[in-house]
Parts: C-alpha cells; structure tokens; sequence
C-alpha cells in the first residue's frame, strides 16, 4: 500500500509546515497548526470536457494585449448591483459571508429566482424539499433556477459541464469537499482545493460563481485568509438577525469600488431592497427631543441623511462611561476633549452615549458636526430643529474642517425637506442652493448659533 502523506497547516492564515509546531512562522498565532492528510490524485474528467487543460499560455507585450469592457450580468437587484458595481462579471468568483440566520441564502436564492438567467444552485446544506419551501415562500420562480444537493466537488462540476448554466450558486463553500484531498469538509486544504477547482471551473467557462461562506465567533469569514485572496470579490452581509435591516458591504471588489453599501428590509416574503434609505435612518416623531441631531453623510457614491442620538448624564461611578453604537469609540473621545478643552463644557464628570440609528456603522468624518451638535443639545436639555442638518469635519483646534462632495449633501437635503444645513466656513457652496447654508469656522461659533 501507499503510504498515506500528510502535511500540517495553520488554520488562521493556511501556511503549511512539515511539521507540528506551535506558533505559526506566518502570522505568530499559537496552537492554530493540524495535520492533515493529503492524496493527490488524476485531474477530473470534467476539465478535459470543459477544454481548460489544452490552452498554454504565452507572454505578450503589454502594447498587445487588447483590451474590452466585458460586459455584466444584471442581478436585478438595485441593491447588489450596487455593491458589486453594476453586476457579476462573467468568470468571476464572488464570496458572500454573514452570520447564521442574516439573509446570506434568502438573497442569493431570491436573486437565482428572479433573474433571465439559467442559475445552477448547489446546496451542502440543505434538502431540496427545504430549499422548494423557501422558493414559494420567496415567490416569483421563473423556472430558470435548477437545485442540486451536493457536496463533491467533482460531480457538482460534472453537472455544471452538462447542464452549462450562466450563472453557479454554491452554498456554502465549508461543506464542499474534494476527491483530491482525504482531509474532511471545512478544513484548510479542502476549502483551497474546492476553490482552486471552482476558480479553474469559472475562468474556463467564464461562468461568474458566488461562494456563501460561514464566518467565525469574531465577524471574519470562517477558513484560511487566502480563501478571500482567491476569490475576486468578496461581500459581507451585516445588521443584527433579530432587526429587520440588513447591510450588505464589500471588503473587497477587484472589478468595482469597495465604498457602496446595500441596504435590506426583511420580510416575511423575503428581502426587499431600500432603495432610499435616508427617510428610514430619520425617526418621524411630531414632539422635539434633546440629544437628536441629523448628519448629512455619504456611503460610496450613495448620499445619507442619518440621525445621531446622544445621552449625556451624571456619572453615578466613579469614572465616567464612554458607549457609541455605529460610531467609532475612539473620535467620540476625541470629540468630548476637544469641546472640554476649546469650549468649555466639563463632560469629563458625566457618561455619554452615542447611538446612530438604524443599526449601521458609519466612518464619514462628516459626522463629527452632528455628534457635537446632538452632545451639547443632550448636555443643555435643548432639542434642536428637526429642519437642520449637519455637514462637518472637526480638529484638534476645534476648527471645522470642510468635506468633500458637498453638492450631493445639499441635494439629498433638499429632497428630504430640510431648510437649513450647517457646514464649514470655507466649504465651496454650489450655485442655485434652495437651502440655506450657514458657516462655522469653530465649535464655539456652532456653539453660539445654536443654543444662544
């Protein structure tokens, strides 16, 4: 018999050794290193079906090499077209990662449901009869969508030769497990080995497949780093299962921009797109609140009206608590020193709370306006108009700094039915702007506007 090989790999980042160490020489992490077993076998039959082994590749001049936009595949989906920059591109590999229970095999069988194109979906997961209960639940089956239930990487590639779809759906990429390999489903060197199959199988045909991948107690998608390296894009679907939002990013995206964010409602039938998502982040109440202030920001090339809540109370411990929800814990401290140390007021003595609603993680600096705003309004118990919005960065001087893009701030608040928006002094105002514009150059001219 043939003696059995195998390798040791290290679960956090895939680097192999020969043998079992404790600290992985690549990225330092301890007690991540397993031995598996490795069994290289004949390639599969269905690589010479497809006519992928017999083309060589031969370099060429960069002067040569022609070059031609390759034209999408609309997922009908405003949302995911989005994100992914208008749509998948033919011979891609695209990898979709969430928790248990957010949405990630509802929106891709959804998606596969309602598009023109002939989509092979393959579940390791689930029973056909369970993924047909879903489907009428979902509705709109155009019955171009064909469900397969397996694992083997080689037989879901044998069918996919045969029955040739545009599209290939895998759900999920941690239950595939490969001929090649004698290692069980979900470890490193299977995960690899399905998705270097899967990669030859796409740019062979160029047929775009999306990958659904599990992702770990800590938010990062579950298997090695390479698996997102491999891949050419790589989305994250966020938002907590038990609110009905859901936020759908992209982390990486070699074909389009990684600053567009997709934004889901979740309902009994399904996920429905938001196509205008500003008038849901803004609380509708008749009576004026303290603490409330709304930011004029901006999400990719997507402009957003987003409310700021604030909380600031005595501290009933000795040290006060600092809590943001959305909101990066660390400028909100610098934003509680630079009002304590330019203007004056001594929140150093109280606990303060920051919430963006909506259940979204915001980074635009342009928030910062609106946090001192819905702070101080908290801190002096005075609720602001509901008419003005913020557009704003603040320094270490308490100066304001101006943002980019504003035209799109003002227009989105124009739409909305705000009358008043304040940015910084020297920002470049657009010409024929219904809404009145005013100017700070500090927090203490904020300061004076608003609550004197």
């Amino acid at each position: 018999m043939a003696k059995t090989k195998t390798s040791f790999f290290c679960q956090n980042c895939g680097s192999s050794f020969a043998k079992w160490q404790g600290q992985c020489n690549s990225c330092k992490a301890w007690n991540t290193i397993v031995e598996e077993v490795i069994s290289t076998q004949v390639p599969a039959a269905w690589e010479q079906s497809a006519g992928s082994a017999a083309r060589v590749a031969q370099p060429l001049p960069i002067e040569e090499i022609a070059t031609s936009d390759t034209p999408r595949k609309s997922t009908h989906d405003t949302e995911l077209d989005r994100v992914l920059g208008g749509g998948l591109v033919p011979g891609s590999l695209t990898l979709l990662g969430g928790e248990p229970g957010i949405g990630k095999s509802t929106l891709m069988l959804q998606v596969g449901l309602r598009w023109p194109y002939k989509t092979l979906y393959v579940s390791g997961e689930e029973s056909a009869q369970q993924i047909k209960m879903r489907a009428d639940r979902l509705g709109k089956n155009q019955g171009q969508c064909l469900i397969l239930t397996e694992t083997q990487t080689q037989n879901i590639l044998h069918h996919a030769v045969e029955q040739q779809p545009e599209v290939v759906i895998i759900d999920s990429i941690q239950t595939l497990q490969s001929n090649q390999i004698d290692s069980g489903s979900g470890s490193i060197s299977q995960i690899r080995t399905a998705t270097a199959e899967l990669i030859k199988y796409a740019k062979s045909t160029q047929t775009p497949v999306v990958l659904i991948g599990h992702i770990t107690k800590d938010g990062h998608i579950a298997g090695p780093k390479i698996l997102e390296h491999m891949v050419d894009t790589v989305l994250q679907f966020e938002g907590d299962r038990h609110h009905v939002y859901r936020i759908l990013r992209a982390h990486k995206n070699r074909f389009g921009s990684t600053n567009e964010l997709g934004i889901y409602e979740m309902l009994s039938e399904g996920l429905r797109a938001v196509t205008n998502p500003s008038e849901l982040l803004i609380s509708k109440t008749d009576e004026p609140l303290s603490g409330t202030a709304i930011a004029a920001t901006l999400e990719g090339m997507r402009p957003l009206m987003i409310e700021i809540q604030a909380l600031v109370s005595s501290a009933v411990y000795g040290t006060p608590q600092r809590s943001a929800t959305g909101y990066n814990l660390k400028r909100l401290n610098m934003i509680l020193a630079v009002l304590e140390k330019r203007v004056g007021f001594k929140l150093g003595a109280k606990d303060v709370f920051l919430n963006i609603t909506g259940g979204i993680q915001v980074d635009d600096p342009a928030l910062d306006l609106a946090v001192v705003a819905a702070v101080l309004s908290s801190n002096n118990d005075m609720p602001l108009m509901r008419t003005c919005c913020f557009a704003g960065e603040i320094g270490l001087a308490g100066e304001v700094r101006p943002i980019s893009r504003l035209d799109q701030r003002l227009s989105e608040a124009e739409k909305l039915g705000f009358t008043q928006i304040i940015v910084a002094k020297n920002s470049k105002i657009p010409k024929n702007t219904k809404i009145n514009v005013i100017q700070v150059g500090k927090v203490h001219d904020l300061v004076q506007h608003l609550f004197v």
